[in-house]
């Protein structure tokens, strides 16, 4: 039999089952990384490169942990979830307004280094399907594929807030919107589960980005002006809660 690229994917996944709770929970959590990120950067003073700095090393430190773990830990999954979109959060806004390349830069930049994650790994791995991170290798592509869709997000709710005008109110409208369509289609279509997948991925993240600042932005810039660290420890809350509550199994090939 000749040899072939494909990950192995009899085993379970070291992700969860993709289900209503597994958006519940990644909208939070992206949510958590806005006003975490901003907590650190903006209310603690670090800037924004200290703060990459600090959440890029939490980052790495976790995905070394879910890496090395040998089976699915819904908490490990989750915390490693939460730095990607920390140190996206701040790596953004890095990209848009220390160096200076503005909303659409960053977002077209980080829009080229998501489809090139995607095709990288699908022509490396033949698949880019949840369920078939089983291994070090595909992990290392879902988990750089994933840093490059929460830094996206956060530049592209970023430029729909304030670029384009459509505030707080009118990105939730829009990015909310876009995900009950993905939602639409993957009810009455056949159109790729897989593409379907990732689509909701990326678009709950610039939700999560203008829920987050909607949270703790000043009342004249339209926001609620709560503060940092009372919203993300609240977030942070309802994340563990949903974790104890419901029950996560990892994902498999046959889902």
């Amino acid at each position: 039999m000749p040899k072939t690229n494909a990950p192995k994917t009899d085993d379970a996944a070291k992700v969860p089952q993709v289900t209503l709770m597994f958006w519940v929970i990644k909208i939070a959590a992206t949510t958590l990384g806005e006003t975490g990120g901003d907590a650190v950067t903006l209310s603690m003073g670090l800037g924004y490169l200290a703060g990459t700095a600090v959440f890029a090393v939490a980052f790495a430190a976790a995905v070394a942990a879910q890496i090395g773990a040998r089976r699915f830990h819904p908490a490990l999954y989750w915390l490693t979830i939460l730095a990607t979109t920390t140190v996206g959060t701040t790596l953004a806004d890095f990209a848009d307004r220390s160096l200076g390349i503005g909303y659409a830069g960053g977002t077209a930049l980080l829009t080229g280094l998501l489809a090139l994650s995607l095709t990288g790994w699908r022509l490396a791995l033949g698949t880019v399907s949840v369920a078939s991170v089983t291994g070090a290798r595909t992990e290392a592509f879902y988990w750089v594929t994933i840093l490059f869709s929460q830094t996206l997000g956060t530049a592209l709710g970023d430029w729909a807030a304030d670029s384009e005008g459509l505030g707080y109110g009118g990105g939730i409208l829009v990015f909310a919107g876009l995900l009950a369509l993905v939602a639409a289609a993957y009810a009455w279509t056949s159109l790729s589960r897989t593409a379907l997948f990732w689509a909701a991925f990326i678009l709950t993240r610039p939700l999560g980005a203008v829920v987050g600042d909607f949270l703790d932005k000043p009342a004249d810039a339209g926001g609620l002006d709560l503060s940092r660290y009372a919203a993300s420890a609240l977030l942070l809350a309802f994340v563990a809660a949903c974790l104890l509550l419901v029950p996560q199994r990892p994902a498999s090939s046959r889902h």
